[in-house]
């Protein structure tokens, strides 16, 4: 399990910097830097919801990774002890990015 912190304040799976989702998708098949990747699991949280209903913040969850250029990718999962899903304006998962991604 990877320590995530999430600074996509508008994602429904976001609480506090945390993700509430328990695993995420992080995508960016081809992607040779940070900005070709993405967080496939983000959903826009709707502009009158406050507060996550969908679980718990977690520090640690599991981060299936399509990033194959990524020193970090082990089998489709992400390897790295620490990861930073980034896009504090988000409106869909296109406008988000792994921040922790690094070319192997």
């Amino acid at each position: 399990m990877t320590n995530l912190e999430c600074s996509v304040r508008n994602c429904l799976y976001n609480e506090e910097n945390r993700c509430c989702k328990g695993e995420i998708k992080v995508g960016g098949d081809e992607a040779n830097r940070t900005e070709e990747t993405c967080c496939r699991s983000f959903v826009e949280r709707a502009r009158n919801v406050y507060s996550n209903v969908s679980g718990q913040p977690s520090e640690r969850l599991q981060v299936r990774c399509t990033a194959a250029n990524c020193k970090y990718n082990d089998s489709w999962k992400c390897s790295a002890s620490h990861i930073g899903i980034a896009g504090s304006n988000a409106t869909n998962w296109e406008d988000t990015e792994c921040s922790s991604f690094r070319l192997s």
